[in-house]
């Protein structure tokens, strides 16, 4: 039966970029979340789920402003974190983002995020449509789960704010990536969120 991840990155945060970790949407980023429910509203959605950080958070209430019919659940599961530690044969561009991570915090993204693959990569019995209201790190890691591509491969996959992603789930197949980080929905000047400039 047919099982459909929607992936969205939650709303710009107010002064995200002052470094607060967590924190109200800025009124661009609720602006981003208005049309990401317009853009989904008419998808059947039989679950959603969001992170309990208060970014995403308020996404979630405002899509269901939007869309009575969704009533996202927080879920520890789809936390900010790291998902997984530097591996040999990761590029060394990349070691010194790991340089202010613990190995407590990498233990418990990897923990999290097996636990967020088998909560929802599973193949279903029925016809879902799953909604998660996430983070960045958390897509990127799906992603690269879809791929079956190295642990360290998560890294340099970017969502933008509110952008859309869609895996489909099979059950005697791999899973497929049908969209990543589609902006369709969102004006340029409400594309945001990307660690390198996007060519619009």
């Amino acid at each position: 039966m047919p099982h459909y991840l929607y992936l969205v990155r939650h709303g710009e945060q107010q002064d995200a970029e002052y470094g607060v970790p967590d924190g109200p949407l800025s009124p661009r980023g609720r602006r981003q979340a208005h049309a990401i429910a317009d853009r989904l509203s008419g998808v059947p959605f039989t679950g959603a789920w969001t992170s309990p950080l208060e970014r995403a958070m308020e996404t979630a209430n405002i899509m269901t402003e939007r869309m009575p019919s969704i009533e996202p659940q927080p879920s520890a599961l789809l936390m900010d974190c790291i998902p997984s530690g530097p591996t040999a044969d990761m590029p060394h561009a990349f070691e010194s983002f790991f340089g202010s991570v613990t190995p407590e915090q990498i233990e418990a993204g990897e923990a999290q995020m097996a636990d967020a693959v088998a909560e929802w990569m599973t193949p279903a019995m029925e016809d879902r449509h799953d909604l998660l209201i996430t983070h960045n790190f958390v897509i990127g890691w799906f992603v690269r789960e879809t791929f079956g591509a190295a642990r360290w491969r998560w890294m340099g996959i970017n969502q933008a704010n509110c952008g859309l992603t869609i895996i489909r789930v099979r059950s005697s197949k791999p899973p497929v990536l049908i969209t990543f980080n589609d902006l369709g929905h969102l004006p340029v000047e409400l594309r945001t969120g990307m660690s390198v400039e996007q060519p619009y």
